[in-house]
């Protein structure tokens, strides 16, 4: 009876045993793996799950709740549903299906596959291992079967490896990590374009899957330039043609996120011709790279020249006479014809190269500051040249120039970039046309005509830039650094120029004070020049007075003459009976005196009259050279002695009494002198003046 106890008790434990191992408790977030022990038939290769009661891992999972299974047939494990976080996605790897074709790198997917919560429907509608070309967007909360599928989250993997590679990778109880397939955290991540900072970007996709480009193309474009074709055989304008490219054909695949759309609308494996725009991805990091570049900006004042490395053979459009290079219509190979204008543009950067050409007055310094509106002058320097003596110029230079916006693809033809065209073509142009007219010139002689130096390198630049199809604004030359030894001669020569200058000035200073001090002079004697003007008028009338005078005796003995002569006729008529023989003698002798006293009369008279003018006339005359001689002052003073003289005043006193040692014999000499000028003068004698 004991032992049938004992026996009883234990079949009573093991029952309970059973029992209790067979009731699972599946947590709200958790799913129930059962592991199937003992069966008939085992499973088929390469499948590790059952779908037909083999033993292993079963297809169907165990849902939160409490669920019997009975132990020690069935084996279950706990696994936590997949939940990938807000900004992370999680890349699905199926670890049961067919195998993939040679040379795939991801999955079909079927919309029966839903999210891969159902193993049942991926693999009655043909699910593939490995990738799965969707992934599990942010916030997915699903119950994936851990042995079927391996859901990769940024922080964790999901689900049991069954390989031994992936065995071998693991960590232990922390399971496999992103690293081990080959991903960091940041790539299972949502991708987002944004802008960095102030500057635009875009998104450069490449796709690791699809078939292979076409020969001779860098880039895959849905349905290749079919549509561009068709729009160049009717006609289109190159600006619809280019609104056409840029134009995304993303909208057919989602941005890339519907793989399987784009696999199956021809996408091509390789660099992709449509970019990404601002906004977030969900990316399978397995099929698709991103690389974020810069948008290109065209601001205003400039165009960007395109140089097209995709799209349809190049048909040149330049002409017969261009030979830098083809210019082709938008969409075909080439160099664009038509530029883009002001705008942000999403062009790829790896298939599209775009020359920003400024179209407005461009500056360029020869000299050691840069332009701050660009750049392209960083490289240019002053010009060194020497003269014909060999004095070294440094010469700092400005050159304007201007690029039309529809030239400009021609222009970056012909020199490939802006850079180019600075430092290649006009620097050396520049330079040496400076070089070589400082050689021709001496140093003065660049110094005196650096106006006509000017003009002359206007003229000059002008003519070479046009050639390529470049216009030239202005040359100017803003500064000239002299060798010291030059600056030295012509600074001494500057300064004897200067104290020439001074001298000169000097001298007109002295002038113009002799000038005032003869002005201030004539100034103060303008009383004695009045005094002597009034004594020259009295002497000239007085002249005057005397002539008419002397003219008045002259008609007085002319007119005596006459009388005296009718007198002598008329006696001599009286006389003329008494002595008839004697009388015409005697009547002409007496005729004849009276005539030769009348002459002698008038010539007299006109001769006192003429010396009397002559007198006037020669005083006056006198009186000016004197005024002119010793001045209107000392003039009147010689007048005023001339006339006390000629009128006799005695200016001396007639008793001079003056003391002395001398005494008695001083008062005899002034009674001497007394007597002497009061004694009358001889008669015939001038009083001496």
């Amino acid at each position: 009876m004991l032992t049938v106890g004992i026996v009883l008790l234990v079949v009573i434990v093991l029952l309970l045993l059973v029992v209790l191992r067979s009731f699972h408790s599946i947590g709200p977030s958790e799913i129930g793996l059962v592991n199937k022990r003992l069966a008939r038939r085992s499973l088929a290769e390469g499948n590790p799950v059952a779908l037909r009661g083999e033993a292993g891992f079963q297809a169907r999972l165990l849902m939160p709740g409490l669920r019997f299974k009975l132990w020690p047939v069935y084996g279950v494990t706990k696994h936590p549903w997949v939940q990938v976080p807000a900004g992370e996605i999680g890349v699905v790897i199926a670890q049961v299906g067919a195998p993939l074709p040679i040379g795939a790198k991801s999955a079909i997917y079927h919309e029966e596959f839903g999210n891969f919560s159902s193993l049942e429907a991926f693999l009655a509608n043909g699910g593939q291992k490995g990738v799965q070309r969707p992934v599990l967007p942010p916030g997915t909360l699903v119950p994936v079967h851990p042995a079927a599928f391996l859901v990769i989250t940024p922080h964790r993997v999901y689900g049991m490896p069954v390989s031994s590679e992936l065995k071998a990778l693991s960590t232990g109880r922390g399971g496999l990590s992103p690293a081990a397939f080959g991903l960091a955290p940041e790539q299972l991540e949502v991708t987002v374009i944004a802008p960095r900072g102030t500057t635009d970007m875009v998104g450069i996709v490449t796709t690791l899957e699809g078939e292979p480009l076409p020969s001779g193309d860098i880039a895959s474009r849905l349905g290749g330039f079919d549509d561009v074709a068709a729009m160049q055989g009717q006609a289109v304008s190159d600006a619809e043609i280019i609104d056409t490219l840029l134009g995304s054909k993303n909208t057919l695949h989602n941005n890339y996120q519907d793989f399987q759309a784009f696999v199956t609308h021809g996408g091509r494996i390789g660099l992709q011709h449509d970019p990404l725009l601002y906004g977030a991805y969900l990316l399978n990091p397995f099929l698709v790279s991103v690389e974020m570049v810069p948008m290109l900006v065209v601001r205003q004042g400039e165009v960007a020249v395109i140089k097209s490395f995709v799209g349809l053979p190049t048909l040149d459009t330049s002409g017969s006479e261009f030979k830098f290079g083809s210019i082709v219509r938008p969409g075909r190979r080439g160099i664009w014809q038509e530029p883009l204008r002001t705008g942000k543009y999403p062009i790829n950067p790896r298939i599209y190269a775009a020359e920003l050409v400024p179209t407005s007055i461009l500056t360029l310094n020869w000299a050691t500051s840069v332009s701050q509106a660009h750049n392209l002058d960083a490289q240019l320097s002053p010009i060194e040249g020497k003269s014909r003596e060999g004095f070294v110029f440094r010469i700092d230079l400005q050159v304007q120039i201007h690029v039309s916006d529809t030239k400009a693809p021609k222009v970056i033809s012909m020199v490939g970039t802006m850079a180019n065209l600075v430092n290649e073509v006009l620097q050396s142009a520049v330079g040496n046309h400076f070089r070589n007219t400082l050689q021709r010139l001496e140093a003065v002689r660049f110094i005196e005509t650096r106006d006509e130096v000017q003009q002359a390198a206007l003229e000059a630049i002008t003519g070479y830039l046009a050639s390529y199809e470049v216009e030239t604004r202005g040359v100017y030359i803003q500064d000239v650094v002299f060798p010291t030894e030059l600056v030295k001669v012509l600074t001494e020569r500057e300064i004897a120029r200067q104290e020439k200058a001074t001298f000169h000035e000097q001298r007109e200073a002295q002038h113009a004070r002799i000038e005032v001090e003869k002005a201030r002079g004539t100034a103060e004697m303008q009383g004695q020049l009045a005094s002597s003007q009034v004594s020259i008028e009295i002497n000239r009338n007085a002249a005057e007075a005397r002539a008419e005078q002397a003219r008045g005796e002259a008609a007085f003995v002319e007119t005596t003459a006459r009388a005296e002569a009718t007198k002598v006729e008329v006696l001599g008529r009286a006389d003329a009976t008494r002595v008839q023989v004697l009388g015409e003698a005697e009547a002409s002798k007496v005729q004849n005196v009276g005539a030769a006293e009348a002459s002698r009369a008038e010539a007299v008279g006109l001769a006192e009259a003429k010396a009397a003018e002559a007198l006037g006339l020669a005083r006056a005359q006198g009186f000016e050279a004197q005024k002119e001689a010793l001045g209107p002052a000392a003039t009147a003073v010689v007048a005023a002695i001339n006339a006390i003289a000629e009128g006799g005043v005695n200016v001396m006193p007639e008793v001079l009494v003056a003391g002395g040692g001398a005494g008695s014999i001083e008062g005899l000499a002034a009674s001497l002198i007394k007597r002497l000028g009061t004694s009358p003068a001889p008669a015939g004698d001038t009083p001496a003046a």
